[in-house]
């Protein structure tokens, strides 16, 4: 596939035009998401792979996630409306990613009421031995 990045022609398309295409998994049926970049091999003058944002976020409060790195390999149909890609491990390593990502708040979480826990019983005991 050639990207123009000047006018969609029938052989090309626009770089923006193909970011807001949804990418969706063939293996699950499930919406990645959409592109916000590309892997580009400019010695060559091909697209390596597109890159999805991950939704390792975990209720907002880690950073930026994991990208989804979709190898052109992969890619099974550019269609009007999505671009079909067909990824087993994408939805485990995304998966993989939250649960860790969750298991770690709930250890830091569990880790704050333990420590909120021994600061009231240090209290208690200095109020008995006044």
């Amino acid at each position: 596939m050639r990207v123009n990045t000047n006018e969609s022609t029938s052989r090309g398309m626009k770089i923006s035009d193909f970011q807001t295409k949804d990418v969706i998994n063939i293996t699950d049926g499930k919406r990645l998401g959409q592109i916000s970049d590309l892997e580009l091999d400019l010695k060559q003058g091909r697209i390596e792979a597109i890159v999805v944002p991950g939704y390792s976020r975990f209720m907002g409060l880690f950073g930026g996630g994991t990208d989804l790195i979709i190898p052109w390999r992969n890619i099974v149909k550019i269609g009007s409306d999505v671009i079909l890609v067909k990824m087993d491990e994408v939805k485990e390593q995304a998966y993989d990613e939250r649960e860790r990502e969750a298991r770690l708040y709930d250890e830091q979480q569990q880790g704050r009421t333990e420590r909120r826990e021994r600061l009231e019983r240090l209290d208690r005991s200095q109020r008995r031995t006044i």
